[in-house]
């Protein structure tokens, strides 16, 4: 077993960490770019490690990777060859396992080893579009595969516990997506974007999206992420009833509400409603929990606190 597979195991809710960008944001990073978080992998790699040390710092057992919006085109605008570019794709692996091992430094009694999940974000991830919450991006099936294929297969040798393929917004992606992690060596979670308490972003049944996961050899855990926080109690009745023997994760965005065109957000966010809720969740049947977008450090302590009182 790895890391992830023993975590999953002891049957204990295992806390994620919050957003990334939001953090770096918190500390003063400018990453308004096509790139987000991961431009920084080249001009600023400290920065990632801190972002990740302040969500371990307050309790989080997960940390994923900054390369949520990173792809070998994508980091190439940068400047870089092709073999620099995947190599800084890798990187944010390694920037995440240098956080843990920093926090296990000051940590030496603690009874954990946090997880590193290397991020697998949809391709309209890399648009800067907004299309990641939709699946409406003009790309075929065959090149839609290989810019999967490629960035999975740098990230299955990066020595990441587990392959978290995140904010998956329609059905073609997830079947490509399902195939494509049958030739992965590192485990799995997929998590899907949602429009509503039944759909997923393209308007697919999330229980069917689940179903393609009921069996499947290398994918552990199957959930919900950059979601509205009221929607996921009733979203994972319908994966428990989808793949019953999975492990459920949910990492909700604030309910604050992202507009592109703006890159803004409106709306307001409580870490106690939120703390609140995750006892629901885990209650409804959530292994996993944590945040994502607008959901800080202060969010996960909550979290944990909350999660901790209701034992």
């Amino acid at each position: 077993m790895n890391l992830f597979e023993e975590a999953l195991a002891h049957h204990t809710t295992i806390l994620l960490d919050g957003g990334l960008a939001t953090e770096l944001e918190a500390q003063g990073h400018d990453i308004n770019s096509n790139l987000w978080s991961a431009s920084l992998l080249k001009t600023n790699p400290k920065a990632i490690i801190d972002a990740h040390l302040a969500y371990l710092r307050v309790g989080a057992q997960c940390i994923i990777s900054a390369s949520y919006q990173a792809s070998r085109h994508g980091m190439m605008s940068l400047g870089v060859t092709a073999a620099e570019a995947d190599a800084l794709i890798v990187s944010s692996v390694s920037l995440a396992q240098e956080a843990r091992d920093i926090f296990l430094a000051e940590n030496p009694t603690i009874e954990y080893t946090p997880i590193v999940a290397a991020s697998v974000g949809p391709f309209g991830a890399t648009l800067h579009d907004g299309s990641e919450y939709s699946g409406s991006y003009e790309i075929d099936d065959e090149n839609l595969r290989y810019f999967h294929s490629e960035r999975l297969q740098l990230l299955d040798q990066s020595g990441a516990d587990v392959l978290a393929c995140e904010t998956i917004p329609d059905m073609r992606e997830t079947k490509i997506l399902c195939d494509l992690l049958r030739e992965v060596q590192t485990p799995a979670w997929v998590s899907f974007s949602c429009r509503n308490s039944h759909c997923i972003s393209d308007g697919s049944s999330i229980r069917t999206a689940a179903e393609l996961f009921k069996d499947h050899p290398k994918v552990l855990a199957i959930g919900v992420n950059c979601t509205a926080a009221h929607l996921i109690a009733p979203l994972i009745k319908e994966i428990r009833r989808a793949a019953p023997g999975k492990a459920i994760i949910v990492y909700p965005n604030s309910g604050e509400k992202y507009e592109s065109a703006t890159n803004t957000w409106s709306g307001s966010e409580s870490p106690i409603e939120t703390a609140r809720a995750a006892s629901l969740w885990r209650d409804a049947g959530a292994d996993i929990i944590g945040g994502c977008c607008r959901m800080g450090p202060k969010h996960i302590a909550a979290i944990r606190d909350n999660l901790l009182e209701s034992l």
